[in-house]
């Protein structure tokens, strides 16, 4: 349970207001870790917890640099970053996983970004659903 809470804060921090523990990132969306483990004062980071936390989500919101050194949210970024993705042909069918409170809305006006740059949609029911 504490390893979830630590995940959501990392993505508020990673996605959305990394100035909360004085945190910079790069126009990529990296930071650093020992930076991001000074900084906090919430949770005790480690680089193993990091690492661990990465390695375990199974929806894939974090990555970590080449050298280790690095690390940010893969999505869902309501902060100006390029992320280095290439457009591709998407598949038949993708996924949107949101709560069915919101079924109406989404008939009536389709999928809207809110806040965020982009509509995140997934090949995936299972993940759409979790």
């Amino acid at each position: 349970m504490e390893n979830k809470k630590i995940s959501k804060y990392l993505s508020l921090i990673l996605r959305h207001q990394p100035e909360l523990i004085n945190l910079e990132l790069d126009s990529h969306g990296w930071a650093d870790i020992n930076t991001l483990i000074l900084n906090t004062k919430k949770y005790t980071l480690t680089p193993e917890l990091i690492n661990d936390l990465v390695k375990d989500n199974d929806k894939r919101r974090f990555a970590i640099s080449d050298d280790g050194k690095k690390i940010r949210a893969n999505q869902g970024h309501s902060i100006q970053i390029d992320l280095g993705l290439t457009a591709i042909q998407p598949p038949k069918v993708l996924y949107h996983g949101t709560a069915s409170r919101f079924l109406q809305s989404i008939h009536s006006k389709g999928l809207l970004k809110g806040e965020r740059h982009h509509v995140h949609l997934t090949e995936s029911a299972a993940t759409a659903c979790g």
